[in-house]
């Protein structure tokens, strides 16, 4: 049995964790992504994460369960995936010529014995300025229309930004090397084909 199983149907998260060699069996967890009410942005998508995990373990017996989600947060206010192109349209002209903070919360969870990793990682993401034929040009491509904050960095979404400080993977829906000091904490062996691992304690990263 193949160890790691990705709980999301995500193709960006797939692609990412196949480019670095892992095998890994894909099973979507069944859970709405929707943040918490009143809850801290952070500490919303850690949650969301964690819930997928968590669903995910419920249905496999063992294996580490691999939970994300992804958020945009433009001063202060989380912008998730716009319904249609008209909210596309209206996301990008906030984001335009403004930073704003893409969040990922990561979990890895032990389906056997039920250890729990729970993490996050954050970039900041300088959009530059943008004419209204521009955004149009973008939305109408239809490459917004299911991501977080209406663009794709690893699509023709790079175009619209000016730079970024932190992990470029983590625009992209999956920080790698978050997710590979992860998976070392249960002594999975990241170079192995087969990406063995031990019952290792879960224990919590630094940020």
């Amino acid at each position: 049995m193949i160890p790691l199983v990705l709980a999301s149907a995500s193709p960006r998260r797939r692609r990412l964790l196949e480019q670095i060699g892992l095998s890994f069996r894909i099973v979507p967890a069944r859970v709405p992504e929707a943040l918490a009410r009143d809850c801290h942005p952070i500490v919303g998508v850690m949650e969301v994460a964690n819930r997928k995990a968590a669903e995910v373990a419920r249905r496999e017996s063992a294996g580490l369960i691999l939970g994300a989600d992804t958020i945009v947060l433009l001063e202060g206010e989380v912008l998730g995936k716009p319904a249609g192109h008209r909210e596309a349209t209206a996301m990008l002209t906030r984001l335009e010529g403004k930073k704003h903070e893409v969040i990922t919360g990561v979990a890895l969870r032990d389906a056997a014995t039920g250890r729990c990793l729970l993490e996050y990682e954050a970039t900041s993401v300088q959009m530059r300025s943008l004419t209204p034929e521009e955004i149009e040009n973008y939305v109408a491509t239809g490459e917004p229309l299911d991501k977080a904050g209406a663009y794709g960095i690893q699509g023709r979404g790079a175009l619209l930004i000016r730079g970024i400080e932190g992990c470029y993977f983590n625009v992209v829906g999956l920080p790698l090397a978050r997710v590979a000091r992860m998976l070392e904490c249960f002594g999975f062996d990241l170079w192995s084909d087969k990406g063995r691992y031990e019952n290792a304690p879960g224990v919590s990263l630094d940020h």
